[in-house]
């Protein structure tokens, strides 16, 4: 039955394009806000609004509210956007027994991809290339046994079974920091995805990251829409995603796409998805392997809608009322070649420092001019005024731009002219890094890897350092000026050392108590921020005098 009206169970940049996508076929929208997103963009442009309980994150990931919202505004359906209850078997099997359609795959489907353990068997069932690594859950007994295995020189990857984004993960190249290592993505993936538990596999050092985007129907019949390349990342989160791969191999795209479409086909999957591949490089030339899928829409979804013009969340939303990909039109025959390059470039609400850690942006926006013309297009959420909550990822915007022609340098140079124009202040933004990085000789060849941003930030760092957009250097007056959050520490009591927290972010446990002897470097504390956990160090050795902040509250 075709869908009528949706409940947008998201936020932010996501919802607004949701919305757009639902409005262009007829349908009416109802945006859902937690407490302290209530002057959200997306609430603002609403055609109608629901408050959620609660504040932060989750607010967004209490299912029995949305599902109440859903019926107390007569909607018929529910979009989940990406992240939060997005890949959530439990919110889907609940929706389908309030009689409300969950637009995304099955119940069964998401309960398999959102495992990836189970995920990793079906792909050994199916003959597509896996990375080494432990068959179940792993306690850290086994992941230490793993680790020596490998032999000297090599490292693992700790990663959640459930969830994804980049988060619940962690790379270790000596034995003496696995067991912090483990912890650490546990206490990640059971705040993130609600389990602990995490596998490991053999990390592969040069790899560049492919992901074949797909669409299917429900019935078996699955079809690609080529691939894009996430290898520009900084600690495992994607930050520039490009369609289609430069100057990947002509028979290794053929085994990535035929990959992809076996696990959708074994699964009969339904709606839009992504798989995720690892495609080695040097001494590695040749090899590809399975990492994950993800059951959902993605963020960069974007780059791929510009180089075939299919408009995903149209898809999702027919597809979800019982359209099939034949009478879509949507069969592989029919789907287009890319048609030139198309580079998605994240804005992000942070503070880079000169030893290139970086602090989650705040304040409050006082000019958001985004860039426009021919090839461009903006999917944010800001405006001037607007004050995001920290609580919150730190995306603001994406800035997606589209060549025509067959020369990734020409698109390339498209993004870093957009990137130059886009005019915020009030919060500090990334836009100084992405510049440099889009300036990189080793990005404008395309000679990288999943690794190249951590490897080369020294010189990134002070690439960016006193890079600003243009427009904003053209615009900027007494008014428009950086009118940053600053916070004021508290005077420490004579005798003793204030421990500022290096950025804003929740206390998820302290490590010391009062009274407590401590050296330098002795661990304090750990913050969440960003998605990650951030560990706080005692800068010299004393006694905790007091403990002035506490943990977040349980549940």
């Amino acid at each position: 039955m075709a869908v009528r009206k949706i409940l947008i169970a998201n936020r932010g940049e996501i919802a607004l394009r949701i919305a757009r996508a639902a409005r262009s076929m007829g349908l009416g929208t109802v945006m859902v806000h937690s407490e302290d997103d209530a002057q959200a963009l997306h609430v603002r442009l609403a055609d109608e609004a629901a408050a959620l309980p609660g504040t932060g994150p989750r607010a967004y990931l209490d299912a029995q509210a949305i599902l109440s919202a859903a019926r107390a505004h007569d909607c018929d359906a529910i979009h989940p956007g990406y992240g939060f209850l997005s890949e959530s078997a439990a919110f889907g099997q609940a929706c389908a027994e309030a009689g409300i359609t969950f637009i995304g795959p099955s119940p069964e489907t998401l309960a398999l991809f959102g495992d990836k353990v189970r995920a990793r068997g079906l792909a050994v069932r199916l003959g597509v290339p896996l990375m080494p690594g432990t068959d179940g859950t792993t306690s850290l007994a086994e992941a230490q046994a793993f680790f020596d295995a490998q032999g000297p020189g090599a490292r693992i990857i700790i990663k959640a079974a459930a969830g994804g984004g980049g988060r619940g993960m962690r790379i270790v190249s000596e034995r003496s920091a696995l067991a912090e290592a483990y912890e650490r993505c546990r206490s990640e993936a059971l705040s993130g995805f609600g389990s602990g538990e995490v596998y490991v596999e053999r990390f592969l050092p040069r790899a560049r990251h492919i992901e074949v985007q797909i669409l299917g129907d429900g019935t078996g019949a699955v079809v690609h829409l080529h691939e894009r390349d996430c290898s520009l990342q900084r600690r495992n989160q994607k930050i520039v995603e490009i369609a289609p791969s430069p100057d990947l191999d002509p028979d290794i795209r053929a085994r990535l796409l035929e990959a992809a479409l076996a696990l959708a086909g074994a699964a009969r999957y339904k709606g839009a998805g992504t798989m995720e591949f690892l495609v080695g490089t040097g001494e590695d030339e040749g090899l590809i392997a399975f990492i994950e899928g993800n059951a959902r829409l993605q963020v960069e979804h974007t780059v791929t809608e510009a180089v075939t013009g299919i408009d995903l969340v149209r898809a999702q939303i027919a597809i979800a009322g019982g359209a099939t990909l034949d009478g879509l039109g949507l069969t592989q025959d029919a789907i287009p070649a890319p048609r030139g390059f198309a580079v998605q470039a994240r804005v992000n609400m942070e503070t880079l420092e000169a030893d290139g850690s970086l602090r989650p942006g705040v304040g409050t926006l006082s000019m958001y001019l985004p860039p426009s013309g021919a090839g461009i297009r903006v999917d944010g959420y800001g405006y001037p005024g607007f004050s995001p909550s920290a609580r919150f990822d730190s995306l603001l915007a994406k800035v997606i731009v589209h060549s025509p022609v067959p020369d990734f340098p020409e698109a390339l140079a498209l993004a870093r002219s957009a990137l130059e124009d886009f005019a915020i202040a009030g919060i500090d933004t990334n836009i100084g890094f992405l510049l440099a990085l889009m300036d990189a000789r080793e990005v404008r060849d395309w000679r990288v890897h999943t690794r190249y941003v951590d490897e080369a930030l020294p010189g990134l760092v002070a690439a960016a350092a006193g890079r600003a957009p243009r427009a904003r250097a053209r615009l900027a007056d007494g008014t428009a000026g950086t009118d940053r959050a600053r916070t004021t520490l508290e005077a420490a009591p004579p005798g003793t050392k204030a421990i500022p927290s290096p950025l804003t972010g929740t206390i998820v446990a302290f490590d010391v108590a009062e009274g407590d002897a401590v050296h330098a470097g002795r661990q304090i504390c750990v913050l969440e921020a960003m998605k990650m956990e951030h560990l706080v160090t005692a800068p010299v050795a004393g006694h905790v005098r007091r403990l002035a902040a506490g943990p977040r509250p349980p549940g």
